[in-house]
């Protein structure tokens, strides 16, 4: 599902963010990175979506090398992961709804069958009833919630995370954490990067530890 050998990215200037790191993730795991800030958790999740391109080593996932993948072949890679981010990355002018909808939209999806779809996994977050919503009105939690909701709507078979819960309080954040849990319970591969050690040691998922670029 994921395989990473000798996987290395070096930054202009000559900063090493990721050093040498090997790991499989099979498909339907749950996988934890974790370490201080700056280890480069972040640099591993943006590799793992195809964000960011490896300067060194391979990277594999779902059987595509994207260490060696030509740039227009990307996209339709990425169709397959759902990616969180700790900012949320929300169109503020568009409706919950709206925003749900917008990478259907993008691959081409029929409205009506995007409208169905996109109501489906407003539902499976908690937020059909703020469908009409503008996300300025939705609480923090409500917003990360939001911003689930558009990584899953594609269905894809991973789920990545970065920092998810890093600006919620304690009840949203284990809100955001049972909803990873559900998708992994229904065969979604989820990788979390994150800080909180309480939810790892309630949940114990597979934890891949990163020390200053390197994989402990």
């Amino acid at each position: 599902m994921i395989v990473a050998s000798h996987l290395s990215q070096r930054y202009p200037g000559g900063y090493e963010a990721i050093k040498d790191v090997s790991f499989e993730i099979t498909a339907g795991q749950m996988v934890f990175l974790t370490g201080h800030s700056g280890a480069g958790k972040t640099t591993l999740v943006k590799l793992i979506a195809s964000i960011e391109r490896p300067t060194g080593g391979s990277l594999v996932v779902n059987g595509q090398n994207l260490s060696a993948l030509r740039r227009s072949a990307l996209p339709y890679v990425r169709r397959h992961l759902g990616m969180v981010f700790q900012d949320r990355k929300l169109l503020f002018d568009r409706s919950a709804l709206d925003n749900v909808m917008f990478p259907l939209h993008i691959a081409g999806m029929p409205r009506r069958d995007a409208l169905r779809r996109a109501q489906a996994a407003l539902d499976k977050v908690g937020l059909l009833a703020r469908e009409k919503a503008m996300p300025i009105t939705l609480s923090g939690g409500e917003q990360q919630r939001l911003a689930i909701a558009r990584a899953v709507v594609n269905r894809p078979t991973v789920l990545l995370a970065d920092e998810p819960t890093g600006n919620l309080d304690p009840e949203s954040a284990a809100a955001v954490f049972e909803l990873f849990a559900d998708f992994n319970r229904v065969g979604v591969t989820v990788v979390v990067a994150t800080h909180d050690q309480d939810w790892i040691a309630r949940s114990r998922p597979r934890v891949l530890r990163l020390d200053h670029g390197r994989l402990l």
